[in-house]
């Protein structure tokens, strides 16, 4: 059964003219990538992907944490050479981009995590939002119904701006997103004193988690 047919299903309602195929190894194997925006490795961004993280752990899901800081990831040249080779890479090999398409094209979910810089994502995630989405678009969409999630870290301002750019991302590739959550903070840790944020942070990782057993159980 595809996966929108497993949506369709939990929901009391069938998707006529789908023949079953189950992979039984996708369906019990469950992992979840995750990308830090921030230059902060244990900032704020990066504790709000934890406590999503946290929360797929409890239910069994693999995590692994991507941190954009630690490797080089520049934006895309538009050579146009993806959509000529159509090899599920980029042809531009001097940089991290070709390990973070493989990273996420193994992967079942996807969280996107950036604090806010001036009323946006940080270069680091634009540039892996713009990579990795035109490999994905020149070799027929390979992240299509993968399952997204998205938090921000923010002072004040801008936050709405830069949960929509990730999550725009996520709509140029079909994937099916669960959700966001927003934590406020400026200084390291300053998110765990927002409560209403965390609340937000952990349901939106137990919402996540569900909607992956729902898809590949």
């Amino acid at each position: 059964m595809g996966r929108l047919s497993v949506l369709f299903a939990a929901f009391g309602r069938s998707q006529p003219g789908t023949a079953p195929s189950h992979d039984n190894e996708r369906r019990n194997k469950m992992k979840v990538v995750g990308f830090n925006g921030s230059p902060r490795k244990d900032g704020n961004t990066g504790i709000l992907i934890h406590k999503v993280f946290h929360e797929l752990e409890k239910e069994g899901i693999e995590t692994e944490l991507v941190q954009l800081s630690h490797k080089n990831i520049h934006g895309c040249i538009a050579c146009y050479k993806c959509m000529e080779n159509k090899d599920q890479r980029c042809a531009v090999n001097d940089d991290a981009a070709n390990e973070y398409i493989e990273k996420m094209s193994q992967a079942q979910g996807v969280v996107l995590g950036s604090p806010v810089y001036f009323m946006d994502v940080t270069p680091e995630m634009k540039a892996l939002i713009d990579r990795v989405g035109f490999v994905s678009r020149s070799n027929g969409g390979m992240f299509r119904d993968k399952v997204g999630s998205l938090v921000a870290a923010a002072r004040r301002a801008g936050s709405v701006h830069t949960v929509d750019t990730m999550s725009h991302f996520f709509l140029s590739m079909e994937m099916i997103i669960v959700g966001r959550a927003i934590g406020m903070g400026r200084d390291e840790g300053d998110v765990e004193k927002d409560k209403e944020g965390l609340m937000l942070v952990n349901s939106l990782g137990q919402r996540m988690a569900w909607l992956l057993k729902m898809l590949y159980r």
